[in-house]
């Protein structure tokens, strides 16, 4: 089984940062997508930004409302995926989940999913 536990949510300002961290653990090779997502009161789960790994150095893609501001990145090494937050503004206020896909154990790919527990964003103006 594989388990995600995500850290680095808080209450911040308007125009401030925070910087989120999601580590994958148990028995994992590889993981092929890690990314972030969101889901504020009364709405429904958003992508926020997904980091792919490939043998160039892999592609991201960010929500638009959130280019330009957010970083993701990953540790592959390490199983984590980060996500820096810049010139947070109040509608980025939501709880925050990391998602693992592809995710393999030497030669057997895990059919599931994964993700954390979700860390709480609050920006206040």
């Amino acid at each position: 089984q594989v388990q995600l536990v995500e850290s680095g949510g808080g209450l911040v300002q308007a125009g401030g940062s925070l910087r989120l961290s999601c580590a994958a653990s148990g028995s994992i090779s590889s993981i092929n997508t890690m990314g972030w997502y969101r889901q504020a009161p009364g709405k429904q789960r958003e992508l926020v930004a997904i980091a792919v790994s490939g043998m160039r150095g892999g592609r991201t893609t960010y929500a638009d409302s959130v280019k330009g501001r957010f970083t993701i990145s990953r540790d592959n090494g390490k199983n984590t995926v980060f996500l820096q937050m810049s010139s947070l503004k109040p509608e980025d206020t939501a709880v925050y989940y990391c998602k693992a896909e592809g995710v393999t154990s030497g030669s057997y790919t895990y059919t599931d999913d994964y993700w954390g527990q979700g860390t709480r964003v609050t920006v206040s103006s």
